[in-house]
């Protein structure tokens, strides 16, 4: 499993948001670098986005709400989200994302 993983959950349609596409990037010398892409499965995980463990460092997810709010049939205010966060050891980092069309929400899950 990968050290950086997420999960998003659309609150609207209170269901795991399946079909999001993911960017992981890390932050290098203040350029972003895509280490991976990928998309949210049947339960909203993106699981194995990444690799198996990373530096200590900034990173971030991005997620592109714009293409899961048209293939769901919702208009959304957001057309991305972008989450930006520091790894300091070597523990997992669980980063889930709380969605609806017109707010999204987001912590340091386990």
């Amino acid at each position: 499993m990968s050290q950086l993983t997420t999960h998003v959950l659309d609150t609207t349609l209170g269901q795991p948001a399946a079909g999001v596409p993911v960017t992981l990037a890390a932050s290098v010398s203040g350029v972003w670098t895509e280490l991976a892409s990928g998309m949210t499965d049947d339960d909203g995980r993106a699981r194995s986005l990444g690799p198996d463990a990373v530096p200590p460092g900034r990173y971030r997810f991005v997620f592109d709400t714009a293409a899961y709010f048209a293939a769901t049939g919702q208009v959304g205010f957001h057309p991305e989200v972008v989450v930006v966060f520091d790894v300091v050891d070597d523990g997992h980092y669980h980063v889930p994302l709380l969605l609806s069309p017109f707010a999204y929400s987001t912590y340091r899950g386990s």
